[in-house]
């Protein structure tokens, strides 16, 4: 079974310059993906009439598919249909069922129906126009030398509806593909060259069909198994087998089995405990708590976050001493004790992390450098402390120490045990 190619354009000026961070892209290609089509190259252009011609001519010759975000709008910035019309030797014509709709959202918006807005049920008539419930611009398919290039707005909520309801459905039905499966692992306390040596036996063992990648993040590594084969339900039962396989042989540094974030596997963990976590944040600000609450659900087991950026508020809501403040300071082992005793207690939680340092790039004193933070984790009969150091900039220490906060949170869960 031939696999089919893929090239994603992504156009806009504001892409080039770094006003806007292209996720178009990455949600495009992951859901090609479970298509089982192969996403050869992501190139993004300007609003330039020259460079879209250009990297239309380029990515036909080499995928059957391509795939267009941006510059459907009403204004004059936004070339990218009239230009494909051109392109394809088209006729803007009104689409009625477009103009429709545009009139319903319209008059539901109480917003006035302008002449350029009438323009927008404009599209080629040798298009199939994708319909956008979500927006103003339609998406539009067109077909080429037996290619397919689908054109869809670059707001992001708009272009996932196209894809969800008219494209992916079509690409399903069009392209028949290999099978492509993944399999994650995801690991924590080990680099990845350690790793890596330790299962070098499974890797090389291997079959050609199934590739293992490395994926390192911020404390932790991703390993990812991909497989592709024409019979689907077989390759599922040899990656389970595989990831299984590996899994056993890293032990006690597995910490999941999908490929979630750090925040909703500790969520899925207080679920399956049926615990609740606090949180008392001082240099984090508050980031912690942000990413536990981006899983749905979160309220299950995630009662709230005191942030202590200021000493005052640790010892007037935390309860943390003032003598232990003058004695140790902030950033100590002591104050972040009694801050996570005073979460537990404040909170009400059966768990409460602490964190208090330095990110940087200013801060340091004669006792703390910069990037020194202290984290307690706590329950009522036991509280665990580490002291870590992160030697980057402000916000990848941010990160850093989110990171490790999460990490302390679900090894204290599964072990509480301050002597291990």
């Amino acid at each position: 079974m031939s696999n089919i190619a893929a090239s994603i354009i992504t156009i806009g000026d504001e892409l080039l310059i770094g006003q806007v961070i292209d996720t178009n892209s990455a949600w495009i290609a992951q859901h090609l993906n479970e298509l089982g089509i192969d996403v050869l190259r992501r190139v993004a252009v300007g609003d330039s009439r020259d460079a879209i011609i250009k990297a239309l001519d380029e990515e036909l010759r080499n995928a059957e598919l391509i795939l267009i975000t941006g510059g459907l709008g009403p204004t004059s910035d936004d070339i990218t249909k009239p230009l494909l019309n051109e392109y394809f030797g088209g006729t803007m014509k009104v689409n009625e069922q477009v103009l429709e709709h545009l009139k319903i959202l319209f008059t539901k918006r109480n917003r006035p129906f302008l002449e350029r807005n009438m323009k927008q049920a404009e599209v080629p008539d040798n298009c199939t126009v994708l319909f956008n419930k979500m927006g103003t611009a339609p998406g539009m398919w067109f077909e080429k030398d037996n290619k397919v290039i689908i054109a869809m707005p670059g707001v992001p909520f708009e272009m996932v509806s196209i894809m969800e309801n008219e494209a992916l459905p079509r690409l399903k039905a069009r392209f028949a593909s290999d099978a492509l499966l993944h399999r994650s692992i995801i690991t924590a306390g080990d680099g990845e060259s350690f790793i890596a040596e330790k299962i070098r036996d499974l890797e090389e063992s291997l079959p050609a069909h199934i590739k293992l990648a490395y994926l390192p993040g911020a404390g932790m590594v991703k390993l990812r198994l991909t497989g592709r084969a024409a019979d689907a339900q077989k390759l599922a039962g040899e990656l389970d087998a595989r990831q299984k396989e590996i899994a056993e042989r890293l032990g006690n540094i597995v910490v999941a089995l999908q490929d979630i974030p750090m925040e909703r596997i500790v969520g899925n963990r207080l679920k399956e405990v049926g615990k609740t976590l606090g949180l008392a944040e001082s240099c984090t600000g508050g980031y912690i708590g942000h990413q536990l609450t981006q899983s749905p659900g979160s309220s299950r087991y995630f009662m709230g976050s005191v942030v202590s950026y200021d000493n005052e508020v640790k010892k007037n809501v935390l309860g943390v001493k003032s003598d232990t403040l003058d004695n140790y300071g902030a950033v100590s082992e002591q104050v972040v004790t009694e801050m996570a005793q005073g979460a537990l207690r404040v909170l009400g939680t059966d768990y409460a992390l602490a964190v208090s340092g330095v990110l940087g790039p200013d801060g340091a004193t004669e006792r703390v450098k910069v990037g020194t933070v202290w984290m307690a984790v706590a329950e009522k009969d036991s509280i665990k402390t580490k002291e870590f150091y992160f030697p980057f900039d402000r916000l990848r220490n941010n990160d850093m120490a989110a990171a490790m906060g999460l990490m302390m949170i679900w090894k204290f869960i599964n072990d509480p045990d301050p002597g291990q």
